[in-house]
């Protein structure tokens, strides 16, 4: 059945163009980003479990979690989003194949090829555990091998236990049931020493070619992971080195306290051990693959690792031909012409040793020569194709010393460049150029990519600047200007820095805020200008050191037409010498049209003159008043300013 994602457009960006392998949990994809124009791995989650609300919402929690990692052996997480149905993750895509394919392919590996994979990935999971992430599925489906070499752990921080009513859980558990941890099994906890078990069945996978528990039902894997040791890798393999087996011991202890605390430390126990073996143990060669060799691109995906060489004798090539660089067929036929008769040789004594005999010394000594003439020249090809390159060994996470101790050992010179990191520790390697496992000429040298640690800004000394040019310090020091305020200050101008917070001088992250302190100036109290006129109150500001502004609005008021009704800032208020006052002036009295209340009761009265802008005083009659005006003290239809109080006059029993 065809795939119905295929060529389709996911969210308006991602256009897929094939299916590269399908799991328990979802289905990747090759894609091309139609935006930025790259292809890259979509891994789309089953529609069963893309309806689960509390599965997606952890799928995004901890897809952000994974992206955070910045690792040259993690596969990285570019976008997460939702598309209709559709749960997907975007992330890098590599061209290659997984670890899985290669030990269905061959089988065990040579040690030095398992370890050459083995320490990529726990410097992946070192950084993964670091940062607070447990990876909860370590299996050879999950690293990947590219074309160039380079080993990625792909799938951190995604894995989690779906509801037993899911469909694909039974098919999870039964593809990593040989790599949980006897405490997963048991109580169900995974912490990083969760991951180093799973690395330590891995490595003993690789070391062998088989899984150290197997039976006839996950349930009896199960019991054996629980109740039996994994055994030392040389029990499968005789001849393996005690190191190897120690390393597999310790990984995949029972008791999750005897094994390391992380990937980290399982790290260092890898490259301790490595130190120790010899070639002869590095390069010891592992049982015969099991499964049928691959043909075409599968081979061309795997050629990264160390295979097995036949040497076959070469036929002689001319040295015009080795001059030339052409190609030889080693495998066709090559047909000399006779010799030429020899000439008549002078007639000898006569010897009693039988002629066939006397032919034989020269007949030996041709084969000898041509034998001698074959190996000459396949020195030639050899040194010509490849013995003249080596491969750069992997340095990844070393030390700086370390990297360039193990380049040297390879015959290779060494430059090195520092940049800053904020997941590889200080002094150790980020990456090389070339990459690990490319080849390179014997005297080649390498460019060592060595961790300075986190970038760190200085926060510049911008004390004394005006604020604009202090902004500008800040930016160019590759921090933000954060909040500003403003103090009173006598003795630095207004509108220069005070202060910053944080100091001058002290390191942070780029993009950091700095909050800065900016004097306001010498602070003046302001003084009261209401009631003056306009002149006058410019005469009073300007001696205290401050300027005018007259409002084009005016407004009613009690005060005098064309004096100050109002001014902004109050009077008393603190303010910079050199600020500035805004005054209103007033437009007089608002004169109001006076209604009339005569016969109304007291409360309707005042009800009345109030919502009119007046205010109201009664006049009761010493004896028995009655609840009704009889007179107002402004008549009905004049004239009074607003606010005026009107005086009502009740009625009297007599």
């Amino acid at each position: 059945m065809p795939d119905p994602l295929v060529d389709q457009l996911l969210d308006g960006r991602y256009r897929i163009e094939a299916r590269v392998a399908a799991g328990g949990m979802a289905t990747v994809y090759r894609a091309l980003d139609t935006r930025l124009d790259r292809v890259l791995a979509v891994k789309v989650m089953h529609p069963a479990l893309a309806a689960d609300k509390v599965f997606v919402e952890r799928f995004i929690r901890e897809a952000k979690s994974a992206a955070r990692l910045d690792h040259p052996n993690v596969v990285s997480v570019y976008d997460q989003g939702t598309d209709g149905g559709y749960v997907y993750l975007a992330m890098e895509y590599v061209a290659g194949c997984t670890l899985r394919d290669v030990l269905r392919e061959r089988g065990a590996l040579q040690p030095r090829a398992a370890l050459d994979i083995v320490e990529p990935v726990l410097a992946a999971l070192g950084a993964a555990h670091r940062a607070g992430l447990v990876h909860r599925d370590m299996k050879p489906e999950n690293v990947l091998i590219g074309d160039d070499g380079r080993v990625k752990v792909a799938d951190f921080g995604l894995v989690r236990t779906v509801g037993t009513n899911s469909a694909t859980n039974t098919g999870s558990i039964l593809g990593t049931v040989s790599y949980l941890a006897p405490e997963q099994i048991e109580h169900g906890t995974a912490d990083t020493r969760t991951d180093v078990y799973a690395c330590g069945v891995v490595l003993y996978e690789m070391l062998t070619g088989v899984k150290p528990h197997s039976g006839a039902s996950p349930a009896q894997v199960l019991y054996q992971h629980l109740h039996r040791d994994v055994p030392p890798p040389s029990e499968e393999v005789p001849g393996l080195a005690p190191e190897l087996d120690d390393l597999v011991t310790v990984a995949t202890a029972r008791d999750p306290q005897l094994r390391p605390s992380d990937a980290v430390g399982m790290l260092g126990l890898v490259r301790a051990a490595r130190a120790t073996l010899s070639r002869e143990q590095l390069d010891a060669r592992p049982p015969l693959a099991a499964g049928p060799v691959a043909q075409g691109g599968e081979e061309e995906q795997t050629s990264v690792l160390p295979r097995p060489v036949t040497a076959q004798p070469l036929p002689p090539v001319t040295a015009e031909e080795a001059a030339a660089g052409h190609d030889v067929d080693h495998t066709a036929r090559i047909e000399r012409p006779p010799e030429p008769p020899a000439p008549p040789a002078p007639p000898a004594p006569r010897s009693r040793i039988p002629a066939a005999l006397r032919r034989r010394p020269r007949r030996a000594v041709l084969v000898l020569a041509a034998v001698l003439v074959a190996l000459l020249a396949g020195t030639g090809v050899w040194y010509i194709n490849a013995g003249q390159f080596t491969s750069v060994p992997a340095v990844l996470d070393l030390t700086q010393a370390q990297a360039e101790k193990k380049l040297d050992k390879a015959g290779l010179g060494v430059r090195v460049r520092p940049e800053f990191s904020d997941t590889v520790e200080r002094g150790h390697v980020m990456s090389t150029d070339p990459k690990p496992g490319a080849r390179i000429r014997h005297n080649g040298r390498v460019t060592v990519v060595v961790s300075r640690g986190p970038e760190r800004a200085e926060v510049p000394n911008v004390a004394g600047m005006r604020l604009d040019e202090a902004k500008k310090r800040i930016t160019e020091a590759g921090l933000t200007v954060g909040d500003i305020r403003g103090e009173f200050s006598d003795e630095t101008p207004q509108g220069a820095v005070l202060s910053s917070d944080p100091r001058s001088g002290e390191a942070r992250r780029p993009d950091t805020p700095v909050s800065l302190v900016v004097s306001k100036g010498e602070p003046v109290e302001v003084p009261d200008v209401s009631g003056l006129s306009p002149a006058d109150a410019e005469s009073l500001l300007s001696d205290e050191g401050l300027r005018i502004k007259v409002s084009d609005a005016q407004v009613y008021s009690a005060r005098e037409k064309g004096d100050v009704a109002e001014q902004s800032p109050a009077r008393g208020e603190r303010v910079a010498k050199g600020d500035t006052v805004t005054v209103t002036v007033s437009k007089g009295k608002e004169m109001l049209t006076v209604p009339d209340v005569t016969g109304k009761s007291e409360a309707d009265a005042k009800r009345i003159l109030t919502d009119a802008g007046f205010a109201v005083r009664v006049d009761r009659p010493f004896f028995f008043p009655r609840d009704s005006v009889e007179s107002q003290s402004v008549r009905a239809g004049d004239k009074a300013a607003r606010g005026d109080s009107i005086t009502i006059r009740l009625k009297g029993a007599l």
